[in-house]
Parts: structure tokens; sequence; C-alpha cells
């Protein structure tokens, strides 16, 4: 089964699944992934990475920019992996996620807004996604916030893998609520698959569906904040500010 042209199939699947793929002009020009990870200037925000950052941070109200970082990149790194692990799991192709041809409005609420401006069908298998993702966004996207906020290496990998395993719960929740188990069999085997990679086999422990990682994102430091589900902290520890960023 082919790429749909509006990638339309994903929408069943949550707001973090979906990606748009036409742009609303009245809303002006939004600048690519690839301006936003530092490759060129945006003319409108400057730096959009930064700005987002900014945005994260003044929502969650933390007054920690590496905290506020960590929390904008594990959102951008769940919807990525799940858009593209979605279109391989349901139809076995992958749309090409180049940064150049994603737009990504850095202002908008959560789950970031998205949207591709080309469907270039490509192969939807584990390297395919790996190609896509783990190389085609998250390495530039890390070395951007290790750069401006001194977040640690760990906990960013920790953060893909987190992610990764996210989008893959969903989407198993998905097909057997939706009686598509050989959706969920392939979403369960490209996961396996991904985790395989080195980068991300380290960040933590993947058995069937869950998933426990070994770092921390830092919520826990967020006001009202806490310990996520797959943390690898049974309670948040009382510690300096550098603490559990590895």
């Amino acid at each position: 089964m082919d790429l749909d042209p509006d990638l339309a199939a994903l929408r069943a699947l949550g707001g973090f699944f979906v990606l748009r793929t036409a742009e609303d002009s009245a809303r002006g020009r939004i600048p690519t992934l690839a301006e936003s990870y530092g490759q060129a200037k945006s003319d409108v925000y400057g730096s959009p990475l930064t700005f987002r950052v900014e945005v994260v941070g003044q929502r969650l109200r933390t007054r920690e920019p590496r905290v506020a970082a960590s929390i904008a990149h594990q959102g951008l790194a769940a919807r990525l992996w799940s858009v593209a692990l979605g279109c391989a799991a349901l139809h076995g192709r992958l749309p090409d996620l180049e940064p150049a041809l994603l737009r990504w409005d850095a202002a908008a609420a959560a789950p970031d807004d998205l949207w591709l401006t080309e469907v270039r069908p490509l192969p939807g298998d584990a390297a395919g996604l790996t190609a896509a993702v783990l190389d085609g966004h998250l390495r530039p996207l890390g070395e951007a916030l290790r750069g401006r906020y001194g977040v640690a290496t760990g906990l960013l990998w920790g953060n893909a893998g987190s992610a990764l395993a996210g989008a893959a719960r969903e989407l198993d929740r998905w097909a057997r609520a939706a009686g598509r188990t050989d959706v969920a069999d392939r979403a369960r085997t490209l996961t396996a698959e991904l985790f395989e990679h080195p980068l991300l086999s380290a960040t933590g422990t993947l058995t069937g569906t869950p998933f426990r990682r070994r770092s921390c994102c830092l919520y826990y430091r967020v006001p009202g904040g806490g310990l996520c589900g797959d943390c690898c902290f049974t309670r948040p520890p009382r510690s300096s500010p550098g603490a559990a960023s590895g």
C-alpha cells in the first residue's frame, strides 16, 4: 500500500502522528527544520530552535534553559518518530523527511506543528527510518542543543529512545483497537530493529512495548513536574542542578 498524497491515514492515529501537506499561506512563511537546526538563518524567528526552547520554558514555568531544551527536544523527537513509524507500519513506505522539506511552527502548542512541502515516497524499512529520523534530524538537533544549552549527549539520546518507544506504544494501542494486528506486528518489528542501533540500544531496555530508559529528561525539575513513566528514577532526586543529565 503506497502513501496517499495528503497522508490522511495518519490522522486516525492521533495528534503526534499527523503530518500536514499543505501550508496555510495566511500564516506567513514558517521556517524549515533545516533552518531551525542552524543550517540557515530564518527571516521570521531569527533562531527558531532558540525561540522554541524559550516558548517551552515559559509554558512550563521553568527558569532552567537546559530543562526547557530537553523537553522541547523530546517533543520534536516524538513527532518525528511518530510520523515515520506510523507511515512505515501502515504503508510500508516513508515520506522523504528531509529537513529542508519539513516546515515547523516553533510558536505552536504541543504537539509540534509540522507540515511537509512535498510527498516523496521512500522505502519504509528500519534503514530508511534510521536515515530519515536519527541521521537526518536527531543528530543535527542534538548537536544544536548541546552547543547552545550544554544538554548532555546521554540525556538527548535517552529522549530519542523514549520518544521512539512512546510512538511505538501508541501505534500498537491504536492498531490492536482497530483490529490491525498487521500494523501492530510491523511497528513492533521495526521498533526492535531500530533499537539495535548503537545510539539507541544504550538508551534503555525495551521489552515488547514497555521501555525503561537509563537517563532522565529532567521533567522532575519543572514546577509541579514529576517522573515520566519510563524514567530511570523511582523518585525525584534531591541533587544539584547538574545531576541526572546523562
